[in-house]
């Protein structure tokens, strides 16, 4: 993976989009920053669930494969996360009622290690889930784009000179059973702050899809858990660049 930074005409504010690309096809990551200096990154404090997570197995952890960002890592310091379940209209019955099933099933499994809630509103999520298409990806120096099964993307923006961060994911219709609670279940991990996969297939967020989606894992949490122990200027107040 590799992140690539285009900058646009200075009438624009200098924005910048990032772009990480995620070879797999799980998902491609687009991200607007505005150009302002941060706030020096700090860490938050250690959200109780993590606090008193234990690696009894010592499985050790992928956090060297963590992409941090130009705010520094996606961390939430705000709990519980607000997550939005989009329920799409004019699917049977049947779709339905798997894919609400699925997305509270992952939102429960995640909620043993960050505090999560479901909210009603998409306005008042940090995390909005949509069953919708991904847009095709465009593989460097291939003509052919190629579908994806989900898409995860994020964008900051300020409140009370506070800088913040939001989530969409995108699962494709596609997916169902075992694959659609997969899907959700590795893309919540990075909206949770893992922006990176694992090598190792027994992890959530290894970078492929598998026959037998594993269960998130003691090396996920690992990960996670030293995620939020690093610094990033989100959740704390910025300062506007010097000329």
């Amino acid at each position: 993976m590799k992140i690539k930074a285009f900058p646009f005409n200075p009438l624009q504010r200098y924005f910048y989009f990032l772009i990480l690309i995620i070879l797999t096809g799980l998902g491609v990551i687009l991200l607007n920053v505005e150009s302002f200096a941060f706030s020096n990154p700090k860490p938050h404090p250690l959200p109780p669930t993590l606090v008193k997570w234990q690696d009894n197995s010592n499985s050790g952890d992928y956090f060297d494969q963590i992409t941090p960002t130009e705010v520094g890592y996606l961390v939430w310091s705000e709990f519980p996360v607000k997550i939005y379940l989009q329920a799409p209209k004019n699917i049977p019955p049947t779709q339905l009622d798997n894919w609400v099933k699925s997305v509270t099933q992952v939102v429960q499994e995640w909620s043993a290690y960050l505090p999560l809630t479901i909210v009603t509103q998409p306005t008042e999520a940090d995390i909005q889930i949509l069953r919708q298409t991904p847009p095709l990806q465009i593989i460097p120096g291939s003509k052919i784009p190629r579908a994806r099964s989900a898409q995860t993307t994020y964008k900051f923006y300020q409140k009370s000179n506070i800088l913040y961060h939001r989530f969409q994911i995108l699962i494709s219709p596609s997916q169902t059973g075992k694959y659609l609670t997969a899907a959700i279940r590795h893309e919540l991990g990075h909206a949770l702050g893992i922006w990176g996969h694992s090598p190792v297939n027994s992890d959530v967020l290894y970078f492929s899809q598998v026959t037998n989606p594993p269960q998130i894992s003691p090396r996920d949490v690992n990960t996670l858990r030293r995620v939020y122990q690093q610094p990033t200027s989100l959740g704390w107040k910025k300062t506007h660049r010097e000329k």
